[in-house]
């Protein structure tokens, strides 16, 4: 499953937010490669919680190892012992062994889930333990696709829009104007926004 981003998008989301063009004419983002797979993509976010992007990569490793497959199934059957040796920690498996119950329990159904809009997908997802606004809002980018995110959530969005109009501050009723200015194209605008905040740009 692929996020492709056209140069029509593009040329929408500058149309709608001018701010944008000098960034879009510099690099070109044309999408990405999204999990697709709900439950999976969860299970990767909280073992990354608080990690790096090697270390987290490391210990998803080893936990495909020990179960195979990542199933519901599995992760409620496995050892805590054993799990705890692939690095994770105490609160990171009662996580996971939560997820896992709530799919077995029939409490959330993730094929189910990934059909609802962006909203209620949300409101599902926050009712799991360990799983936030921030968390749900990513994996409807990174696993969904869909295409209009913009996460007040997210630190560096925020940072990047500060820096694109040069602000110093920004409230979360000033963001509301920013996320409606940038719609229906809000994860494109995530997309460039995480770039300034990285330094991939020069916008000044």
């Amino acid at each position: 499953m692929r996020f492709q981003v056209s140069a029509k998008d593009r040329k929408a989301l500058c149309r709608q937010a001018p701010e944008f063009k000098e960034v879009v004419g510099k690099i070109r983002i044309d999408g990405f490669e999204c999990n697709g797979n709900l439950f999976h993509a969860l299970v990767q976010s909280i073992i990354s919680q608080q990690l790096s992007v090697k270390a987290a990569d490391t210990i998803y490793g080893r936990v495909e190892q020990l179960l195979g497959t990542i199933t519901a199934e599995k992760l409620n059957a496995a050892d805590t012992e054993d799990l705890r040796a692939c690095g994770l920690s105490a609160r990171k498996i009662e996580y996971l062994r939560g997820i896992a119950e709530a799919v077995l329990s029939g409490k959330i159904n993730f094929d189910a889930l990934a059909r609802l809009p962006d909203a209620e997908v949300i409101k599902e997802l926050v009712q799991l333990k360990g799983v936030g606004e921030w968390t749900a809002e990513m994996l409807l980018i990174f696993a969904l696709g869909r295409p209009d995110v913009l996460s007040f959530k997210d630190l560096g969005i925020r940072r990047g829009i500060m820096l694109l109009n040069g602000l110093d501050t920004l409230t979360e009723e000033d963001f509301e104007i920013y996320r409606k200015r940038y719609s229906p194209y809000g994860t494109l605008a995530s997309l460039y926004l995480w770039k300034i905040k990285d330094g991939g740009l020069s916008i000044r």
